[in-house]
């Protein structure tokens, strides 16, 4: 069957036309939309990081303080390392070593230099020097 031999149209477009300027109406979706998945996963909520009970003690019994800005630099390396796809972090402060559940924004273990000689530190996928 030839359209143009055999006198065939075909028909226009079945979709309805839509006036200039009027916008489009996009239907309600169900669960997150794509924008928030998106944002969930390139920049996830940047919430403070803790202090597993472990970590405190060790703190304390090897006199290690941290100030409010450590912590500061601590957190946005957090975010960094999390943007990177790290689960676990060992981060290096000065003459001190915190292994960082990024998943979890949970400071598991701290270590000082002292503690560090000839030690492992495993279960760890990213390193992050803090100056």
């Amino acid at each position: 069957m030839d359209p143009i031999n055999d006198g065939v149209q075909i028909p226009p477009s079945v979709a309805p036309i839509r006036p200039q300027g009027t916008p489009v109406q996009i239907p309600p979706t169900i669960g997150p939309g794509f924008r928030d998945v998106l944002r969930d996963t390139v920049a996830p909520n940047s919430q403070p990081l803790k202090f597993s009970a472990h970590a405190m003690q060790r703190l304390q019994s090897r006199n290690i303080t941290l100030s409010s800005d450590d912590v500061d630099r601590m957190n946005q390396m957090a975010d960094k390392a999390a943007a990177k796809g790290s689960k676990q972090s060992l981060f290096m402060m000065g003459d001190t070593a915190m292994v960082v559940s990024i998943k979890n924004r949970v400071v598991i273990t701290a270590v000082d230099s002292e503690s560090m000689k000839d030690n492992v530190f495993t279960n760890i996928d990213s390193a992050a020097i803090i100056k």
